[in-house]
């Protein structure tokens, strides 16, 4: 593992842990009704994906358990394609996906 690879890594999880903890008291009618809410949680989601893009191809080789290829491609989607993003999606993300990818990601840095 680089240094780059365990600050990307680093951050991937600070990030993960930060969207937790905002969704942490949210439902999701708290979600579709507050869009500061749906703006900081798709940012949340961006960000986790700019930094899976940066962790070096060994480093995702050998902690193949973790998604990369989704996360990246979930940052592509709300980049590029931004006026259909999937509201439903980036709900489930967090609340459903999230402590998974939290501990996959706690296993590597380990």
């Amino acid at each position: 593992m680089t240094v780059d690879d365990r600050i990307y890594v680093g951050h991937m999880l600070e990030t993960a842990s930060k969207a937790l903890r905002i969704v942490e008291s949210k439902t999701r009618a708290d979600y579709d009704q507050d869009e500061t809410l749906r703006l900081a949680l798709t940012h949340l989601v961006q960000v986790i994906g700019e930094a899976s893009r940066l962790v070096s191809k060994q480093f995702r080789d050998q902690h193949d358990r973790v998604p990369w290829d989704d996360i990246a491609g979930m940052r592509h989607r709300i980049v590029h394609d931004y006026l259909r993003v999937d509201e439903d999606i980036v709900w489930k993300t967090v609340t459903e996906d999230m402590p998974s990818l939290i501990a996959l990601l706690q296993q590597a840095l380990a």
